[in-house]
């Protein structure tokens, strides 16, 4: 038994070491938040709804935006409604969520600056 437990485990894997940048990051923290996936798509549904779907209007009509942005707006946000009511990966839910907030800000800052 000395020798069966002693040997080298050559058979394993090596432990390969991960680079620690951004992306991997947010994947490791979407694969801890599987079980509140609900709950990430009630967040997704209420912030979009609330917050980023007003956007166009107020870009529109106050800062002569083009309407291209009302049809961006929309698409995002049946994007993450389809994405949550369909049974997408909590990783598929959580970057979508992500990218609309990213795109909706960066509207934001390009037609009010």
């Amino acid at each position: 038994m000395a020798t069966i437990t002693s040997a080298p485990a050559t058979w394993a894997k090596p432990e390969t070491q991960k680079t620690a940048n951004l992306w991997n990051k947010f994947m490791a923290f979407a694969d801890t938040q599987n079980k509140n996936r609900t709950l990430w798509f009630l967040v997704s549904l209420v912030s979009q709804g609330v917050l980023f779907l007003p956007i166009p209007a107020v870009l529109i009509f106050y800062f002569d935006a083009p309407e291209l942005i009302l049809a961006v707006t929309l698409i995002l946000f049946f994007l993450n409604v389809v994405a949550g009511m369909g049974g997408s990966s909590i990783r598929t839910m959580l970057t979508l969520f992500a990218t609309s907030a990213i795109i909706n800000t960066l509207m934001i800052l390009i037609f009010t600056i």
